[in-house]
């Protein structure tokens, strides 16, 4: 899954905004039956790489990703790993993308 937005503050704020804000961008999940966990994220310039937790009763499934801060958008790409058979492509892409833009403003 791939979210593109744009953006029009430095790419420094936007890392800087983007690293304060990221475990509180998957605290809640928008009604969804899943809890998110952050495992790891790295910055390597100006992408972060992550690793989350995703746990849906007894089950838990790992979720992969960058986001990747340009001169002029934030692009996050996912792997919603087995949760894609749960929640939509769509319904993922709705939640995360307006948790995003409130990050950018």
């Amino acid at each position: 899954m791939r979210i593109s937005l744009s953006h029009h503050r430095s790419k420094q704020e936007i890392m800087q905004s983007v690293d304060r804000s990221f475990d509180r961008l998957f605290e809640e999940t928008g009604g969804l039956p899943v809890k998110l966990t952050v495992d790891q994220r790295q910055w390597q310039g100006s992408t972060m790489n992550f690793q989350l937790t995703a746990k849906m009763g007894f089950m838990s499934t790992p979720i992969k990703g960058t986001v990747e801060v340009t001169d002029q958008d934030v692009i996050v790409d996912v792997d919603l790993g087995m949760l894609s058979r749960f929640v939509s492509e769509e319904k993922a892409q709705q939640i995360l993308g307006s948790r995003i833009k409130g990050l950018l403003n």
